[in-house]
């Protein structure tokens, strides 16, 4: 049953971090759309403020790495780009609204730990200055533990974090020289008891679909995560888009596991998980139960935003600093430059860096909810989210490409259940939820953008 799926539905459709896609936006958008994006957030849901923080830099670049990050420059440029994230983090601060709360803060990647401890330390005190947070807001950072001493962990975990991802991608060390990624430094099991012992959050995060993985080999690594009791786990399927990054060629050359594999690998790894007492969120994201994430997938209040999965306690609009930050607003989306030396001109300059952006119709701001809601919860409910909307179900339908017979077809299939309130992914349906969220999509139905595939 699996294979006949894999077949049929193992096609290109969005990932759906965002509504719409990142590569439906237009260059027409300006600095000054930007400002009038960020007034009108202020009065707009969420009410909360989630910051992004980019850190372009990396020691060495990883073959698999489809981010947008760069190989560590001169001092001088990094001190420069330093100094103009915490100009543009003063010219977005002026313009929110104060009594407004900071729910999130993200630091991502390239590799944030490529600084100093003491740049991020800096940018979270300013980060924080001037707006109160919700109880126990969300400080996270992406980790890549492959250059960290203990000394480095000791002082990170006293920077004002509160979550570490662990980028640790796999154990198997034939799989990392591949791909490129340096092992950990430490010993994982001394990170874990260096980070528990300030009472942190970690999660750890690894990539399957990369050559020389198995089915077998992948149990193995997440066995030995399992192990170690991380508070979450993500298990990212590579996206292989070498019009992004044209070094995913070598993986090529090396060898990519073919779907099927790859599907062995998720399914094992869920298997081992599940029996650990782990939880499925979303896609690709598991948790222990008495993670808040749980709760809320449990409730059907399960959010993302481009900070990752959330709850809606812990959601906010996102105001994003650095290269090609994405801010993710209740009316628009933007992306700043992707050029250091130009973002750091124009941010010198006074103004913003807004490269593209784009602006969303009320029917695009509803088939966001309605994908999102999906995507997440792997249920929807039209009259919670016509509620939400404060609008009629007949117009949350309207907004979307929704169609009785495609929605039938995914019954049959067995990848859905539905009746006139509801859509409901099935067990064996869960891998494709992309596919099913893309069927509400009316961008999706002239579309001529790339993407990946679901597995």
């Amino acid at each position: 049953m699996i294979q006949d799926l894999l077949q049929k539905y193992n096609v290109p459709v969005p990932r759906y971090t965002s509504y719409p896609p990142a590569n439906y936006f237009t260059d027409t958008f300006t600095n000054t759309d930007y400002e009038s994006a960020i007034e009108a957030s202020n009065t707009a849901s969420p009410g909360h403020i989630s910051f992004y923080v980019h850190i372009p830099f990396c020691r060495h670049l990883c073959h698999y790495c489809g981010c947008n990050s760069f190989a560590m420059m001169n001092r001088d440029v990094v001190e420069r780009y330093i100094e103009a994230v915490h100009e543009e983090i003063d010219r977005v601060k002026e313009r929110l609204a104060p009594g407004r709360k900071i729910s999130q803060i993200h630091y991502g990647g390239g590799s944030p730990t490529a600084m100093p401890v003491y740049v991020l330390k800096e940018l979270n005190e300013h980060l924080l200055s001037g707006f109160e947070t919700i109880d126990q807001p969300e400080i996270a950072v992406e980790c890549h533990p492959g250059y960290l001493d203990e000394e480095y962990w000791q002082c990170l975990a006293e920077a004002g974090f509160n979550r570490f991802s662990l980028g640790v991608q796999d154990f198997d060390e034939k799989v990392l020289k591949t791909v490129n990624r340096r092992p950990a430094l430490l010993p994982v099991e001394m990170i874990f008891r260096i980070l528990r012992s300030k009472g942190a959050r970690i999660n750890m995060d690894f990539i399957y679909g990369l050559p020389f993985q198995t089915a077998e080999s992948f149990s193995e690594t997440i066995t030995r995560a399992a192990v170690l009791q991380p508070d979450r786990l993500v298990t990212f399927s590579y996206a292989h888009v070498p019009w992004v990054n044209r070094q995913q060629l070598i993986l090529e050359k090396a060898g990519l596991p073919a779907s099927e594999e790859k599907s062995r690998m998720f399914e094992a790894a869920k298997e081992i998980l599940g029996g650990n007492g782990y939880k499925t969120i979303g896609l690709d994201h598991f948790v222990r139960k008495d993670d808040e994430l749980y709760t809320a997938r449990q409730n059907g209040q399960l959010h993302r935003n481009f900070q990752g999965y959330c709850t809606r306690r812990t959601t906010g609009q996102v105001y994003a600093f650095g290269v090609t930050g994405i801010s993710q607003l209740s009316s628009a989306y933007t992306q700043n430059s992707k050029d250091i030396n130009r973002y750091i001109e124009q941010i010198g300059s006074g103004s913003f860096a807004i490269t593209k952006g784009y602006t969303l119709s009320r029917d695009e701001q509803i088939t966001r909810e309605v994908i999102e809601t999906l995507m997440c919860n792997y249920t929807l409910n039209w009259q919670e989210v016509a509620i939400r909307l404060s609008c009629p179900v007949d117009e949350v339908k309207a907004a979307t490409a929704y169609d009785e017979n495609r929605i039938r077809e995914f019954a049959e299939d067995g990848l859905i259940e539905y009746d006139d309130d509801h859509i409901r992914m099935t067990s064996e349906g869960a891998l494709f939820v992309r596919n099913v969220a893309a069927s509400l999509d009316k961008l999706m139905l002239h579309s001529n953008k790339s993407f990946s595939k679901p597995v």
